[in-house]
């Protein structure tokens, strides 16, 4: 199984591939989409979802697991994020692969055994899950390198120890 993790969002968007092997989680890619202010909302989802288009062909995923969002104080950046999501999905969709969606706090309990870690301790559990090396920059990439093993641990009988 291959699973491309998605933490959607307008200045940047993380992905991260990851794949079950002989009962371990291997890292595959990972990397982001970077926009910028100057671009219109328009053209930073257009890049969004080409760059994300290129990624999926390279990569060639079996499915797709995105972040839900949950904003409860900032409407604006739920409503860019939201936007990003979209086409996120859109992508996966015109690629023919399924997409499904983990919130927050379920990622978290499954890759530290922490439904409220801390960002700094979810980029730990996955550093030593993947077998890294160093810690993949920025936050986003190892956001999505967690939702992408979120999947597979959900989807299979790997057992991550806490």
């Amino acid at each position: 199984m291959r699973v491309i993790g998605i933490d959607p969002g307008t200045a940047r968007t993380g992905w991260g591939v990851v794949e079950l092997n002989n009962g371990r989680l291997k890292p595959i890619d990972f990397g982001y989409v970077k926009t910028t202010p100057a671009q219109s909302n328009a053209e930073r989802l257009k890049k969004i979802y080409y760059d994300l288009l290129a990624v999926i062909k390279a990569v060639t995923p079996d499915v797709m697991a995105i972040e839900m969002i949950f904003f409860n104080t900032n409407v604006k950046t739920a409503l860019s994020v939201g936007q990003a999501r979209g086409v996120c999905l859109l992508a996966a969709a015109i690629s023919d692969i399924p997409a499904y969606e983990y919130n927050t706090s379920e990622v978290k309990s499954i890759i530290t055994g922490y439904g409220r870690a801390t960002k700094s301790e979810v980029a730990t559990s996955v550093m030593e899950n993947l077998k890294l090396e160093e810690m993949p920059k920025p936050d986003d990439v190892t956001d999505a390198l967690a939702i992408a093993a979120t999947h597979i641990i959900l989807n299979s009988d790997l057992q991550i120890q806490h």
